[in-house]
């Protein structure tokens, strides 16, 4: 089998296991598994049994559902440092959306029994498992409210200061520089709007001097982007 760094960092470079002690992280370390996925490989689809949840270590992740209409709505775009299927493996319900690799991937299997008895036996574990959760519970509000409530150019200021806050931190520098490994249309998906619509949306954050692309890198004002998407605020 592969090796991975199992170091403690490791472990609480994902958000769900930063509050573990050391030793439920060496314990976490002890029930992972390491794999790989080919580009395209479906990892699981809806209505699949939760019994595992996966890490991303390397590579991009799609989590997406088809709507009666046959259109594909992506939900998350994951890339290393991101986790998927612990809501179902935690609530004991069905996979919610297909999880597709969408490039060469690399990731950790921790399944349900090995996690859910660890976590029985430390409190601390549990605690912040359950603060995680409600986290991802805040997230996913903050994302139907942005497609729900805000113009598609806040929309789009609003998810590159999303990415940019996962790269920076809450405090963001006035100049960020960003490398997107999504195409128009995956951001489509993400934003809920066609890929000419958005395309005329990014278009808008240039004009307005909120962005400047350059060599496949999106220079950002995250001033102006931030002005974008708050319209209300001003």
């Amino acid at each position: 089998m592969a090796e991975f760094d199992r170091s403690a960092a490791f472990w609480r470079s994902f958000p769900i296991f930063r509050d573990f002690d050391d030793k439920t992280i060496a314990a976490l370390a002890g029930i992972s598994t390491f794999r790989r996925w080919l580009p395209e490989t479906v990892i699981f689809q809806r209505g699949d049994e939760g019994n595992y949840m996966v890490g991303v270590i390397s590579g991009r992740i799609k989590v997406s559902l088809i709507t009666p209409q046959g259109r594909e709505l992506v939900l998350r775009q994951l890339e290393a440092g991101d986790l998927f299927g612990e809501m179902a493996m935690l609530d004991d319900q069905p996979r919610s959306a297909d999880a597709t690799a969408q490039v060469a991937s690399e990731g950790f299997v921790i399944a349900k029994r090995p996690f859910m008895d660890l976590i029985k036996l430390s409190p601390g574990a549990a605690r912040a498992t359950i603060r995680y959760l409600c986290s991802r519970m805040r997230g996913i509000t903050e994302q139907l409210e942005t497609i729900a409530l805000y113009h598609l150019n806040s929309r789009a200021a609003r998810f590159l200061l999303v990415t940019l806050r996962q790269i920076h931190g809450n405090e963001l520098p006035v100049r960020a520089d960003l490398k997107l490994q999504l195409t128009q249309s995956d951001i489509a998906g993400i934003l809920g709007a066609s890929r000419p619509k958005v395309n005329r949306a990014i278009l808008a954050l240039e004009e307005a001097g909120a962005i400047r692309r350059n060599n496949g890198i999106i220079e950002c004002n995250t001033e102006r982007l931030q002005w974008i998407a708050e319209p209300s605020e001003h």
